[in-house]
């Protein structure tokens, strides 16, 4: 019996799946190198700091609001301006990944 091996989760089952066909599609994995790891860093501290700076400025404008037509207006520019910096800041993440 010291041949056996432990029984694996449904996790670790799911992820050996995913491997072989990426493998079979030929998906390679590269990991990425000091440079690459430090450039995503500077681009997620970049991009944290944006969206904390845009959530101050938001309170602080809703705070003067009282028209609650403007203030849904205001809310709905935000979250557009807060997924346009998200969706920006995984664009160069993946094209640093990619190079």
């Amino acid at each position: 019996m010291p041949d056996e091996k432990p029984l694996k989760s449904s996790f670790e089952l799911a992820m050996e799946r995913l491997k072989k066909e990426d493998a079979d599609a030929g998906v390679a994995v590269r990991p990425l190198t000091d440079q690459q790891k430090a450039a995503i860093g500077e681009i997620r501290n970049f991009y944290e700091a944006k969206l904390a700076e845009q959530q101050v400025l938001h309170q602080s404008t809703l705070r003067k609001m009282t028209d609650l037509a403007a203030r849904d207006a205001l809310e709905a520019e935000y979250r557009r301006e807060r997924e346009r910096l998200s969706a920006e800041r995984d664009s160069k993440i993946e094209k640093i990944r990619r190079a």
